[in-house]
């Protein structure tokens, strides 16, 4: 193999691991702002669906800016029933995400069923085209990969950085880490912890939306029912290895969107023997180990999943 083709083959690869990246990426920093708040959003799957389905449906009235912000929408929409039961009634966070995704997951399937019919066909949908950036896109290797992306990457990217200065130095996210540590703390000193849980799991119900939006309007081109795939469980998995920091989740979705990629890379370099299920199967069993790997020895916030 020459090196010209390495060169192309990596930066096919970068690219793509990138692209895959973007949504895992927007669902995985919502959900870090949920658990620095103390809130574990198992409905984030929901929520990624939802966006889809909002998008979509959006993007052919009005066009694809207009179905990104329907993405969101949708997305807060779940959130904010999970909210209501998790926050507002301190019902338990793992059982109402839960339950909260089973019913997402079978409310966009009744609805596209019933708007569009047939439920094996895929619902074409426009698409959002790539934004070159000049001279840094011709870049040889990293180009394509960082700078010849869809316009919600660079907005993941930007949200990344502005997340982790917000934490460490506004008022806002210092009541948000305390609200998620000492929560009676944080009512002495005048902070509403439900308040600020609800105000989270909101922001992290639009994030999500907006991954699901990105899954079509960046990546598909379509929608099917089931189309987020889990990826609001790896998106949890991903908070995780990232330490509940926003540039380390950031980081994080990358090495999970090189996962995915993987597939794509083996069959370049003549592996396609290989079973493809194989491939499939590597973000879940990634996500399983960084689970397991980081069973007791975390930083997790101190009142992460509590009730009280």
């Amino acid at each position: 193999m020459s090196t010209t083709e390495v060169m192309d083959i990596g930066g096919a690869f970068l690219e793509s691991t990138v692209r895959t990246a973007t949504p895992l990426a927007l669902a995985a920093l919502g959900e870090c702002v949920s658990e620095r708040a103390g809130v574990i959003n198992i409905g984030l799957e929901g929520s990624i669906i939802a966006g889809a389905l909002g998008g979509t449906v959006a993007a052919g009235v009005v066009g694809v800016g207009g179905g990104f912000v329907a993405g969101a929408l949708a997305g807060m929409a779940i959130a904010a029933l999970f909210a209501w039961f998790a926050v507002g009634m301190r019902a338990d966070q793992i059982i109402t995400g839960t339950a909260i995704t089973l019913f997402a997951l079978g409310l966009t399937g009744t609805l596209y069923r019933s708007v569009f019919g047939d439920a094996g066909v895929a619902l074409s949908t426009p698409t959002a085209g790539e934004l070159a950036v000049p001279g840094l896109s011709q870049i040889p290797l990293i180009g394509q990969a960082f700078f010849s992306q869809p316009a919600m990457t660079y907005i993941a990217m930007l949200i990344a950085v502005v997340l982790g200065w917000w934490m460490r130095h506004t008022h806002a996210g210092l009541a948000l880490r305390a609200t998620g540590e000492y929560p009676d703390a944080a009512v002495a000193a005048g902070i509403a912890p439900r308040r600020v849980q609800a105000l989270a799991v909101l922001f992290a119900g639009a994030m999500a939306g907006l991954a699901g939006a990105t899954l079509v309007l960046a990546q598909a081109g379509t929608f099917v029912e089931g189309m987020s795939a889990g990826r609001g469980f790896i998106a949890i998995a991903i908070v995780v290895l990232g330490r509940w920091q926003p540039l380390g989740v950031a980081a994080a979705a990358l090495l999970f969107g090189a996962a995915n990629s993987l597939q794509t890379l083996f069959q370049a370099m003549g592996w396609a023997g290989v079973p493809y299920q194989l491939f499939l199967a590597l973000p879940y069993v990634l996500t399983l180990l960084v689970l397991a790997g980081a069973s007791g020895r975390t930083a997790a916030p101190a009142a992460l999943g509590k009730r009280d």
